[in-house]
Formats: structure tokens, sequence, C-alpha cells
């Protein structure tokens, strides 16, 4: 008899160490980032040669020193137990204003001084001033589209997606997705109205929403979410919790949602039939349920599949990609998630990649698993998007066998 060994290798573990010294540098990182994303324009723009006068030194130095002490505490007062509205605005946008500062003067004012450097163009002192004005320019260009992207309605996003054991009497089953909404602090009640119009424009068979609606309890944000209850579609509107809705009374926000005609898919399945043929539409609470201590409230997919017939195609929603591994290993056909927001503001969607196996569109995931990764409808936090457009999607599912139909 072969005796096998609990004890852990040496790679295990060095590779366990490693880990351990990664998450204690990530504790970290919330006092390092205010530092960097406040020091480092500051340093670029007026303390690399530019030799303005004694003024507009003293005034800049001290407008990005009020930044780095003010965007942390604006954002404990608005995100914090407190919840002050105004100050979660200031907060989070002096968080989106640094971020595509401190970004362009990285990745704009370093190679632009090099290239004037190299070009000969001007002295020390014009070419550091030209740098400052490029970025700034860029900056505020970049803030202003920004802000009118986060803001105005998602563009509709069309793909039919093929599903090969889905029915012929399914083929063109239209399916709408919006997520991560995120009524907050800006009141959107007149956006949330015109989201709403536009998904029944669409004339959906079903339409799912992925989570996080809001940030909030659903008491306070009731009047923004309203205008979910107007939404149509000609079969069902189903909804799954996002991790946000642990941050403000989840159950909450489910007996809202339930309130407004959406069916909460708590780790449960409801089955769409047309032509003779039958799709399962399953849901699971997002991954953060569990430690959020609610009872009950947990990702549980045997509990969503549980008494569906396993030859039918399935349909999942869960809020965050990360899922699809578990998904996957079902032999689940398509789910459908959020959460990333696509990186919301470039280049942010790097770091969301650590995190998350995919951040938008569609993949591939094991023997026949579709990811679909949505931008999300609305925005968290920063009122910014930039090179990351909202959307709401509409997706066409495909059968095999639909051109044999007459």
């Amino acid at each position: 008899m072969t005796e096998i060994s609990n004890t852990p290798s040496a790679a295990q573990e060095t590779q366990g160490a490693s880990r351990s010294r990664l998450w204690r540098l990530m504790r970290y990182i919330p006092l390092i980032a205010p530092l960097l994303l406040w020091a480092v324009p500051c340093w670029v723009l007026l303390h690399t040669g530019q030799r303005w006068p004694l003024p507009v030194t003293v005034t800049g130095t001290a407008f990005f020193a009020l930044g780095l002490i003010g965007m942390p505490l604006a954002m404990a007062r608005g995100h914090g137990r407190r919840q002050q509205d105004r100050a979660a605005i200031v907060g989070d946008t002096l968080l989106g204003g640094s971020w595509i500062l401190f970004t362009w003067s990285v990745l704009l004012g370093v190679p632009l001084r090099i290239v004037l450097t190299v070009a000969g163009v001007g002295d020390g002192q014009d070419r550091a001033r030209i740098v400052t004005w490029a970025v700034l320019c860029v900056t505020a260009v970049l803030l202003a589209w920004g802000y009118a992207e986060a803001r105005r309605v998602p563009r509709v996003r069309r793909l039919d997606v093929p599903l090969p054991r889905l029915g012929a009497g399914l083929d063109g089953t239209r399916v709408v997705l919006i997520t991560d909404t995120h009524y907050g602090p800006l009141d959107r009640a007149r956006w949330s109205a015109r989201v709403c119009e536009t998904v029944n424009s669409l004339e959906a068979d079903l339409v799912c929403h992925t989570g996080d609606i809001a940030d909030g309890t659903a008491e306070r944000r009731r009047a923004q979410a309203a205008p979910l209850g107007t939404v149509r579609a000609t079969r069902a509107l189903v909804y799954v919790t996002g991790n946000h809705e642990y941050y403000s009374e989840a159950q909450g926000w489910v007996d809202l949602m339930d309130e407004l005609g959406w069916e909460p898919l708590r780790n449960r399945h409801l089955l769409l039939e047309r032509g003779g043929d039958t799709l399962v539409v399953a849901g699971v609470d997002d991954v953060t349920a569990e430690s959020s201590g609610l009872a009950g409230h947990r990702a549980h997919l045997a509990g969503a599949l549980q008494g569906a017939d396993p030859d039918l195609p399935v349909l999942l929603l869960a809020h965050q990609p990360k899922f699809i591994d578990r998904a996957a290993a079902q032999g689940i056909d398509l789910q459908l998630s959020g959460h990333t927001h696509g990186g919301q503001i470039w280049p942010f969607h790097y770091l969301v990649r650590l995190d998350q196996p995919a951040v938008a569109g569609v993949s591939h995931h094991g023997d026949r698993t579709l990811l679909y990764t949505s931008r999300g409808t609305g925005f968290w936090g920063p009122p910014f998007r930039v090179f990351a457009p909202s959307e709401i999607t509409l997706l066409v599912l495909r059968s095999p066998e639909r051109s044999t139909l007459p």
C-alpha cells in the first residue's frame, strides 16, 4: 500500500509564503495609493525644471497636498458609517480626477519629455512647461469626456450567442442584460427611467440584472431604483445579488426587486419554454454573500440547479466573472456577469484582470461554457468612464438547428 503524506511540499510552502507576503503588501495599498496619486503628478508638473513663479509653485503644491489629505477623508465620510452623499461625491470625484492625472503624468509626461529632449525643442524649462500644459490639457479633456460618458444612457450592444444545446424552438430568444447600475450619491432617477425605456424598446423575452443595483440601502435609493418597476419582458425579469448589496442590507434589495416585479434567483432556477424546447435560467447569490453573515445567503450552484433536467441548456446569472470556474465544472452553457465595469477608467482594467478571469465581452471556458461579461450599465464611485463605455446588452440566443427550420 502506498502511503499518501499530507505534509506540504517545499514548493507548496514556498508558494504559500509568497502569497502570504503578497497579501501583507496588499494591506498597505490603501495607504500608498493616495500618496502616489497626488505626489507623482505634483512632482512631474511642478518640480521637474519648470521654474514657475513662486506663487504658482506654492499654490500648486498646496492644491496637491489638500487633495492628498482631503480625498481619503471625504471618501471615509461618504462611504463609511456616516454615508454622507455630498462627501462621497467630493471624494469619488477627487479619486477619479487624481487617477487620470496620475496616469497621464506618467504615460504622457515622461515620454513627451524624452521626445522633446531628443528633438532639441527649447531649453530644459521650456520642455518642462510644455509637458505640464500637455498633461493638464489631456486630463481636462478626458475628465469632461469621461463625465459625459458616465452620465449618458448606455448604448445598446447587440450580439448573437450560439449555444450548441439550445433547441430550435428557442432560437432567436432575446435576452437583455443590465448590471451594475450603482444608484448612489449622484441622483440618477431620470437616467434610470431612460435606461428602462431603452430596455423596453428592445422587446426582450428575458431581462436580467446581475447585481450591484446601488450603493446604499434599498430605502435610501428607492426613488432611483423605482423605474425598474416599469421594465417589461415577454417571459420574465430576473435578478441576482452583487457584492455591493452585501454592503447595504442585501435582503432589503431582494425584497424591493421582488416588489418591483423582478424574480430574485437566489440559488434557484426557472424554466423558459418556447416552441417545445426549454431553457433553464438559474441564478446564484454573489460569491461574497456567505461572508456577509446573512442567514441563507451564499453562492450555491448545486441548489440553483436542483431538480433541473441535466440534458437541458442552462443560462446562469452570477455577478462576478470569477464564478465561471464553478460554472464550467458543471457544464453550464452560458454565464452572464458584470462587476468589472470594463475597468471604468483606463488603464484600471489591468488591475481588474488580476482578480477576474475576464473584463468584458465573450470568453470560452471548459468544454462548452461561454461567459459574457458586461462593462456595466452605470458607474461606481468616480463619475467618469474613460475608454470603458457603459452598455445595455442584447444577446440573441442561437440554436445550431435554426437553419433547418422552414
